[in-house]
Parts: C-alpha cells; sequence; structure tokens
C-alpha cells in the first residue's frame, strides 16, 4: 500500500492503517525519542503521545514531506514539551525543598542504554550518552538525528522546522561542546 493510499484510510479513521503506521514506525519514533529522553519509561510515554497526536491531527499533515518526516517533527516536539515539563518540575521540587517540602525527584538511570549501541560499548556509549544529555536541547535533538539515527541535515532541518544552516550550526556546536565534556571527563579518569 502506497504512502500516500495509508494517510487516506487513516483520515477516515481506519484501524488497520493506523496500525500499519504504528507497527512500521514504531521502533523509528521510540528510538528517536529514547535518543533524546534517554529514559526508557519516559520514552515509551512520548512514544505512545506521538501516535496518539498523529491518529487526532492525521486531517492536518499536508503531505508537503513525508510521513516519516512529520512522525520525526511530532517526536522531536512532543520530546522537548517533556523536558520543558520535566525541567519546571525540578525547579517547582527545588522551591519546595528551600520551604522543607521535600518531594525526591527521579534521576537519570546512571546507565541508560540505546538499543542501537553494542553491548561492549556499553560504559563509553553511558559516558556520551550522559554528555550528549547535557547539550542544550537543540543542539542535542540535532545531534541525536544526525549522528543516533542517522538523518542528513535536510531532513533533520525538515524535522526541527529550521534551517539547513541552523542544524549545520547546531551539529557544529554540538560537537564541540562534546569535545569539551568529554576532554574533561576523560582527564579526570586516567
Amino acid at each position: 500500500m502506497t504512502e500516500s493510499a495509508l494517510i487516506g484510510l487513516l483520515r477516515k479513521g481506519d484501524e488497520t492503517a493506523f496500525k500499519e503506521i504504528v507497527t512500521t514506525w514504531q521502533d523509528m519514533v521510540f528510538n528517536t525519542v529514547l535518543g533524546i529522553l534517554q529514559n526508557e519509561e519516559d520514552a515509551e510515554d512520548v512514544a505512545q503521545e506521538v501516535f496518539v497526536q498523529v491518529f487526532e491531527s492525521i486531517s492536518s499533515f499536508k503531505e508537503e514531506s513525508k510521513l516519516s518526516t512529520w512522525l520525526y517533527r511530532i517526536a522531536v516536539t512532543k520530546s522537548l514539551d517533556h523536558l520543558r515539563r520535566k525541567k519546571r518540575k525540578k525547579r517547582f521540587a527545588f522551591v519546595q525543598s528551600l520551604f522543607g517540602m521535600n518531594h525526591e525527584e527521579k534521576n537519570l538511570v546512571t546507565d541508560f542504554y540505546h538499543p542501537g549501541v553494542a553491548l561492549d560499548n556499553k560504559e563509553r556509549a553511558a559516558v556520551l550518552f550522559k554528555a550528549i544529555n547535557n547539550l542544550p536541547p537543540n543542539q542535542k535533538v540535532a545531534f541525536t538525528l544526525h549522528k543516533v539515527e542517522g538523518l542528513s541535515y535536510q531532513e533533520i532541518s525538515e524535522a526541527m522546522q529550521t534551517s539547513l544552516s541552523a542544524v549545520e550550526s547546531l551539529i557544529h556546536r554540538a560537537k564541540g561542546n562534546l569535545k569539551n565534556q568529554l576532554n574533561i571527563y576523560y582527564q579526570n579518569h586516567k
């Protein structure tokens, strides 16, 4: 079935078309979200939100780009929204702790594992993903989409709804920031 026919069926509320979209793109969406959030439980929740939004807003999809590009865009947006909500919760928890109302925050798993990383590289990957997690959100997204998901700069610019030069700049700055962080880490762990 062509992508256009699949979209047409989904617009009519066809459950089989929706199941096919989920089956076809669930790994891509989950891995993208996981690469940005670096937390499996959060990634599962956000990936589900992505597909709920696809189902609810398929009528607004103009088919000017590929369906996968639209899915990346939704996954990135949902992931960034989740990070912002989490940051607000942490700030609120900090304020509460100042007034003696302690609520423990769930920390990121220190041995984060991405399914695309070979087991023998797990330790180095954990260090790298921790460094990636410290990048500013847009750098983190651009770098993850390029290096972890293998998207081209053009695909990233479409998914992030930004210019090609902005993507090039984000990835260049991300590489510089990662290089600095990893140099510091390895100097301290000789």
